[in-house]
Parts: C-alpha cells; sequence; structure tokens
C-alpha cells in the first residue's frame, strides 16, 4: 500500500514539479521511474543502492590505480556480490583488480572472470554491445522472465549473468533465450534463485 506524502509535503512537491523546465521534469520522471524499477527488483531498493554504492568504490579504486584498468574492465554488482570481467595485461594486475574490487565496504563475494590477454579492437567491443542490447530486449519482451532481476554483460562474446531469479525453471528460460542470440560463444551464470542461502550470506570482516 502507498504511503501518503502530508498535505504540507505534497503541496511543495507539486509547487517544486511545476517550477521545472521540461527538460528538468522530464529528469526527475526518469529518476523516479528508475527508483520504482529497482524497488520492485528482488533485492528491493535499499539493495540497489548499496550496490550502487559498492560500484561507485570499486570503480573509484580501479581509476586511481590506473585508468586503463578501469576502462578495460567491466562490473557487475547484485546484494553485494561482485562479477569482474574484462581483460588485463598480466597477471599482476589482474589479482591486484580483485583485491582493489574487495576493499570497497557491503562486498559479499568477488567473482573473477578477468582474462590475461592482449587489448581486443574497438570492432570486438562494439560486438559485445549489440550482442548484449539484443540479449536485454529479448529478456524484457519473454514471457514468464523479470528482466529486472538480471544484469548482463558481454565480453569477447561472452554473457556473464548476474541476479536473482524467481526459480530454476525462469533461469532455464533465460538461459534458452540467450542461447539464441547469435555470435554469443559462451554463457557464465552466476545468478542465485530467490531461496539460495547464499544470498543471506554476510561480508566478511575486516581484519
Amino acid at each position: 500500500m502507498a504511503t501518503a506524502l502530508p498535505l504540507s509535503h505534497g503541496v511543495v512537491l507539486a509547487a517544486a514539479l511545476a517550477m521545472l523546465t521540461p527538460a528538468c521534469t522530464g529528469f526527475v520522471v526518469g529518476a523516479a521511474a528508475t527508483g520504482a524499477v529497482m524497488a520492485l527488483q528482488e533485492r528491493g531498493l535499499k539493495g540497489s543502492v548499496d550496490d550502487a554504492a559498492i560500484r561507485f568504490a570499486i570503480n573509484r579504486h580501479w581509476f586511481e590505480r590506473d585508468h586503463e584498468m578501469h576502462m578495460r574492465l567491466t562490473l557487475q554488482v547484485w546484494e553485494g556480490r561482485v562479477l569482474v570481467a574484462g581483460i588485463l595485461p598480466t597477471e599482476d594486475e589482474r589479482a591486484e583488480a580483485i583485491q582493489l574490487a574487495w576493499k570497497a565496504a557491503g562486498v559479499r563475494e568477488v567473482i573473477n572472470e578477468i582474462e590475461v590477454a592482449s587489448l581486443r579492437d574497438l570492432a570486438d567491443s562494439a560486438q559485445d554491445t549489440l550482442i548484449e542490447k539484443d540479449i536485454e530486449a529479448r529478456l524484457l519482451f519473454t514471457r514468464d522472465i523479470d528482466s529486472i532481476n538480471y544484469s548482463v554483460e558481454v565480453v569477447d562474446r561472452t554473457v556473464f549473468l548476474l541476479g536473482t531469479a524467481h526459480d530454476r525453471e525462469e533461469l532455464d528460460r533465460v538461459i534458452a533465450v540467450i542461447r539464441e542470440v547469435p555470435k554469443v560463444r559462451r554463457i557464465a551464470s552466476y545468478v542465485l534463485t530467490r531461496d539460495d542461502p547464499r544470498r543471506f550470506r554476510a561480508a566478511p570482516t575486516s581484519s
């Protein structure tokens, strides 16, 4: 049940929105829509906000260490579980990137999918983006899949999945949809079902 704003708050909010330019109004509506989606996710609004804070902290650690490291890696965060993928040139950089990810407060798990290899060209990156958009569109319009509960990243035609499935059957449907997408080389799923006890594991305490 929705909670009504106190009358005074509602009047102030209405007046503030009336004073906004169309561009600002669009921004507010977009932010409100995003907040509504976050609230509907299995992780809830608080979980989404906590994950955003983790994402910000990890990206900051990477950027401060090395701008190139920050640019070469992809980052997914869901309920404190962190999935890092991408390509780095050395094993030492790979290990350091994971160590930096663990520095963010609230991290419960770090999944290391970083490859050590030479850098890809722009054509490869563009193809990954097209595959990712194709997958997201298919999941959005497939019945019996709650696409807002899944995070998708594609690196070198490998699809990395993170999120929360209602049950194993829904996750199987997600995998089946992705397998139909052209040029997908591999699917790496780290999705948990909503009743998986690993979802509620506490973050390790720092020594």
